[in-house]
């Protein structure tokens, strides 16, 4: 099953951002992105990237996007989940799959209504594939 590990904000200032999310909600950095910082609360990476006057990716025609960029989906399978998409509506945008496990690379689609989404096997650094679910009984 596909999990949900990785988000990308759009921001002006990352570093600004960054200390906001640590300050606010305790998150961790763990790296910087060629745009920004990588921040994680364990099991979800969160990418604050600044695009500068380059157009933010699905967002071309408004100037200045400030906001969620895509959400990234940990799959197992790159080529069976692309089938997948492809026969749920979704099309393909851009990137490839690396095999090397020490590559975070993203395979970019979007779906039908044209959200944008990221899909990888390898994962995204401060995310975590597996996490053990909350006993939903226990949970009030």
């Amino acid at each position: 099953m596909a999990k949900l590990r990785h988000v990308a904000i759009a921001v002006k200032n990352p570093e600004k951002s960054a200390q906001f999310f640590e300050q606010a909600f305790g998150m961790t950095r763990v790296g910087n992105a060629m745009r920004g910082v990588y921040l994680s609360d364990g099991v979800i990476n969160v990418a604050l990237l600044n695009f500068g006057d380059e157009p933010v990716p699905g967002f071309e025609t408004q100037k200045g996007y400030e906001g969620i960029i895509h959400f990234g989906m940990w799959v197992d399978d790159v080529d069976e989940t692309d089938r997948r998409i492809k026969n749920a509506g979704g099309s393909y945008m851009t990137g490839r799959f690396e095999k090397d496990p020490n590559v975070f690379y993203e395979v970019k689609y979007k779906t039908p209504e044209g959200i944008v989404f990221d899909v990888t096997a390898n994962g995204w650094k401060g995310a975590v594939k597996d996490v053990e679910p909350a006993n939903r009984e226990k949970v009030a």
